[in-house]
Order: structure tokens, then C-alpha cells, then sequence
């Protein structure tokens, strides 16, 4: 099976330490590699010629800088940021001229898995399933909280078990529900969290995209054409240009017949590590004796709890009387929010966009 890490993505929840040219996953955030090094490490037993990385043209570059090593006949580099539709069409168009019917597998680069040997069992398992069934594969976990971050997926009974891999049936999916689906969906007990590992052959991607996104699946075609012709990169952006910018989860699975889909429960110890609040749980045991995340600089507080605090390192930052609070020095910004807003950075950036790319 081929191994697809999506590495384009903005990180928006991450400012200020996550900017346009350096976005969240060529950040160190829960170790002293970038969360692409550490995904891109799950994979050190992988055979190599199977791993692929998909990113933009604007931050190609950028991650050459991070990965001296890795092949550069690997990178497939979409020509513009187009959401994950377009992107994982782009890739499933290009893999398609390799080898059509080799199982394949998108893996984001952001996410947190701490059981990796049953992560990639999942993998393995999923391959199998796809050869013998024909479905697209997908992999999702138990929510532990009522997010709207995230999508979530329905699942009935359980259809396959193997080598410790339970697959359910498929009943529907959702995309970031309001506050209030998101808790009956918690209740109910038969959704899980979208974790957006979709794994398919290239053609059946393709012939999906062609039964429920036609115009996009004819451009992708088009473009599929003009690949390997280096004078035709030009055309290639400008057809990229012309897509939709959408999610695959709008775009592809929302409309697909059920049946065309198994599910993985994912019992590996993930969580997408999406916005400052969730990385303060996700370094809890890191934290000091009053429920405080340092990381960076330096540290002396009065009576201050359950924060999580970055620096830059050798800078000491201070704290008297505060709780709950998120707060982010980086050399040209500073942010200040209560953990339980931290996910609203996005409206920051929309207000600084307001006054240029400067701090973007």
C-alpha cells in the first residue's frame, strides 16, 4: 500500500507559532521534531519507494528543509492550497498513472497516535479489505468530548474482524456539527470521530469523483494528461485554479451510498492535535504541580494553574494570580486566550488579514 502524508494544510489554530510559510506541521509542538517528522517516523519500517508526501507549491521548499533525504520524485505538489478535495483528487489522478489499482492510503500530518503498532496494523488490515471488497476504507475513533471541530461518522454493526482489527458498517457521515448535535452524537454512542485516514485504490477514488463531483473529476482528468511535461506546469495551475474549493467529506463521502464504505475503529490513542486547548491535554503529563504546561522559556509564577505557556527559548515569562489561559510569545506576537476559546484564533487571523500578511 502506498502512504500519502498530507502536509499542506495552514494550521490556522496554531498562531502565532504557526504562520503561512511555517505552518503547524513544520512546528515542533509535542516533541523536538516537526509533527511531519514525527508522522513521517511511523513509517521508518514502511518500504520507501510507498511513501509519498502531498503539499502545496508554497511550502514544498519549506519541508525539503525539514527532509534533506527524502526522494524528491516522492513529493506530489499540488500547484495552489484548494482544500482536500481538490488535493486528494490531485494525488489519486497522479498515483493512478503508477499503478491504478495498488491500494493507497492519505495520512495527515498532525496527528497524535500513541499505540503506533496497532496504527499501522490498521493499515495493513484496511489494504486487505480494499482488495477483497472493493470499499474505501476509512478510520475513525470514540469521541471522549462533544467537539465541533471535527466530523463525525455513524457506524452499525461489525462487519469484519482482523488481527485485533474490528471494521463496522458505514451509516453516514457528518462534518462539524454545531454544539449541540455534536452532544447528542456523543449520547448516542454510535458515532466516532472522523479521523481522515480514507484509503482506496487511485481508480476508485477517480470513479468516485466522477459519480459525485463530475466537473472536478473532467478537470482532474485534464491535468492527468499533462503530467510529466514539465512545460505544461502552467496549464496544470490554471486547471487546478478552476476547482471548487471544498472538502472530499462534502464533496465525495457525504453523498457516496453507505454501502460503499467499512469503517476501522481506531483504538490507537489518537487525537488531532487541532488548537491550542488540545495540545495542553495532550501534554498534561509534561504539566508541573498546578496543572501548568511550560515549554520554551523560562517560568516563575504566583498562584497560576492549568495553563499552557510558550516561550522562546532563554526568555522568562511571568504569571501572577491566572488560570485557564493560553498565552504564546513568539518574536513578533503574542497570544493571550482562555483555553476554553483557544479554538477562535481563526477569527484573530481574520482580523489580521485585515491589516495585511505581516503577522500571517
Amino acid at each position: 500500500m502506498k502512504i500519502v502524508i498530507l502536509a499542506g494544510g495552514t494550521g490556522t489554530r496554531f498562531w502565532p507559532m504557526s504562520r503561512s510559510d511555517k505552518p503547524k506541521q513544520l512546528c515542533k509542538l509535542v516533541s523536538e521534531k516537526t509533527m511531519l517528522e514525527e508522522t513521517l517516523d511511523r513509517f521508518k519500517e514502511w518500504p520507501k519507494e510507498k511513501i509519498f508526501i502531498s503539499t502545496t507549491k508554497a511550502l514544498v521548499d519549506k519541508i525539503k528543509e525539514v527532509l534533506p533525504d527524502f526522494p524528491e520524485d516522492h513529493y506530489i505538489v499540488e500547484p495552489a492550497l484548494r482544500d482536500t478535495a481538490p488535493a486528494m483528487g490531485f494525488v489519486a489522478a497522479y498515483l493512478e498513472t503508477i499503478d491504478p489499482n495498488e491500494a493507497m492510503a492519505f495520512v495527515p500530518a498532525d496527528h497524535k497516535i500513541g499505540q503506533v503498532d496497532k496504527f499501522l496494523r490498521s493499515i495493513e488490515e484496511a489494504e486487505k479489505a480494499i482488495l477483497e471488497t472493493g470499499k474505501l476504507l476509512d478510520i475513525s475513533v470514540h469521541p471522549t468530548n462533544p467537539t465541533t471541530t471535527l466530523g463525525y461518522t455513524k457506524v452499525g454493526k461489525r462487519v469484519r474482524e482482523a488481527n485485533g482489527i474490528e471494521f463496522f458498517e458505514f451509516l453516514e457521515h457528518k462534518e462539524k456539527p454545531d454544539q449541540e448535535t455534536a452532544k447528542k452524537y456523543l449520547k448516542d454512542g454510535n458515532y466516532l470521530w472522523h479521523a481522515n485516514y480514507y484509503m482506496w485504490t487511485p481508480k476508485k477514488f477517480l470513479e468516485a469523483y466522477q459519480k459525485y463531483a463530475p466537473e472536478m473529476h473532467a478537470t482532474l482528468l485534464k491535468i492527468q494528461k499533462l503530467f510529466g511535461d514539465k512545460s505544461q506546469e502552467k496549464e496544470i495551475e490554471e486547471l487546478y485554479a478552476t476547482m471548487e474549493k471544498i472538502s472530499i467529506d462534502y464533496a465525495i463521502t457525504e453523498k457516496m451510498d453507505p454501502t460503499e464504505l467499512m469503517i476501522i475503529r481506531g483504538d490507537f490513542d489518537w487525537d488531532d492535535i487541532g488548537a491550542w486547548d488540545t495540545l495542553y491535554q495532550n501534554m498534561l503529563a509534561k504539566s508541573d504541580d498546578n496543572n501548568n504546561v511550560i515549554v520554551g522559556g523560562k517560568h516563575v509564577n504566583i498562584d497560576t494553574s492549568g495553563s499552557l505557556i510558550y516561550g522562546p527559548k532563554g526568555k522568562m515569562i511571568t504569571t501572577i494570580g491566572i488560570d485557564d489561559l493560553v498565552i504564546v510569545d513568539t518574536e513578533d506576537a503574542l497570544l493571550v486566550s482562555t483555553k476554553s476559546r483557544a479554538q477562535e484564533v481563526k477569527k484573530i487571523i481574520e482580523k489580521l488579514k485585515e491589516k495585511g500578511k505581516k503577522y500571517l
